[in-house]
């Protein structure tokens, strides 16, 4: 079986050094806002070409805090409008209900599945206040443009970078984290830069949201005891900083084994039945997940499994038609509907062989 995503073998690459940190931490007992989250902190901001990064207990909350920070901050208020993408995973959308803004879902571009920047402008109205755009599946979203529109209407751009860790923009050689006014991550462990359990962080420029996020992060407080703002309890944990921190020197390394592994299917899966994605062979994509499209997703499941490989869909029900999200389901949007109908995500990892990735090969082919 060629597993979708061995999360043993990519960890135990670190054994030693994460056994360490945690021996380390062990005997320093800082568990609460230690060494070790200001260290990574550090360490983040420096690799994404920031000024400051805040450490967050999980992905949606950095991306929650973000917008509360502006709430906090008058940049925004309970109500205004923020655009988002449709077809993404449903994090991204309730980070706006739980701010109490109104999301307005975007369809995405079906070359690239990231939101369309010409529903964006289609959408714009006076009340719109903020555009957030996710990299999804590890490729950066058309940010220039997206820029543009921003800075014409005056409305924050803001980076669901949560599975982006790494991507590079071809222009300008920034990476994610550095492409709009704020940027929300997550640390969740099957992503390219994953802890060994939660974890998140926010990356910005702007000092003026950094001390809020960081009051928000922690009951509002920044000495103990003593509360400035209703705020929430999301700090990323000690422990797990120390192990980002260890596994963030060789992020690089193993993004170039996802890009590696993509090039090989894109040139060598040769079949008509399955729709390869959008690429430019640069470094814009980190290959979280490596999606192709088929019209028979069931048929080709069972070929998968039959031939002992593992697979994922991300994700199979869009966000507007869950349960969740009832108030969204009378919306039509048939290019978000139709992705997730056909997508399917094959094996793409750090650790995976090249004996294994020949075989996932000759499987799809044989399809």
């Amino acid at each position: 079986m060629i597993k979708f995503l061995d999360l043993h073998k990519i960890n135990n690459r670190f054994r030693e050094e994460l056994q360490a940190s945690f021996t380390q931490s062990l005997d320093t007992s800082c568990y609460i806002l230690g060494p070790n989250v200001k260290k990574f902190e550090s360490d983040f901001a420096h690799y994404c070409g920031t000024n400051y990064c805040i450490g967050t207990a999980n992905g949606l909350d950095a991306l929650t805090l973000i917008l509360k920070g502006y709430i906090e901050i008058g940049k925004l208020k309970k109500g205004d409008k923020v655009l988002v993408p449709a077809n993404t995973f449903i994090a991204t959308i309730l980070s706006v209900i739980h701010a109490d803004l109104e999301p307005v879902l975007i369809e995405p571009d079906p070359n690239t599945y990231n939101i369309s920047v010409a529903g964006v402008e289609a959408a714009l109205t006076e009340e719109t206040r903020a555009i957030i755009m996710v990299h999804l599946y590890g490729q950066l979203a058309d940010y220039e443009s997206l820029e543009t529109i921003a800075k014409k209407h005056n409305l924050l751009l803001i980076e669901d970078a949560a599975q982006s860790h790494g991507a590079i923009s071809n222009s300008k050689n920034i990476k994610a984290g550095n492409l709009a006014h704020a940027a929300a991550f997550s640390f969740y462990p099957s992503k390219n830069l994953g802890a060994l359990g939660d974890g998140g962080a926010v990356a910005t420029n702007d000092k003026e949201l950094f001390e809020a996020v960081s009051l928000l992060r922690n009951y509002g407080s920044n000495i103990k005891y003593k509360n400035e703002v209703i705020g929430h309890n999301s700090r990323l944990d000690d422990l797990q900083a120390a192990f980002l921190s260890v596994k963030l020197s060789s992020l690089d390394s193993d993004n170039s084994r996802r890009r590696f592994i993509a090039k090989c299917y894109l040139r060598e899966i040769v079949n008509s039945k399955v729709n390869l994605p959008s690429y430019d062979e640069s470094k814009n994509h980190v290959f979280y997940a490596f999606v192709v499209e088929v019209e028979n997703r069931d048929a080709f499941i069972n070929h998968l499994n039959k031939n002992g490989v593992e697979w994922l869909v991300h994700y199979p029900v869009p966000p507007h038609k869950q349960e969740a999200l009832k108030r969204f389901s009378h919306i039509k949007l048939p290019i978000t509907e139709q992705i997730h109908k056909r997508i399917i995500s094959l094996p793409i990892s750090p650790v995976m062989t090249d004996e294994e990735i020949s075989t996932v090969i000759e499987v799809i082919n044989a399809y």
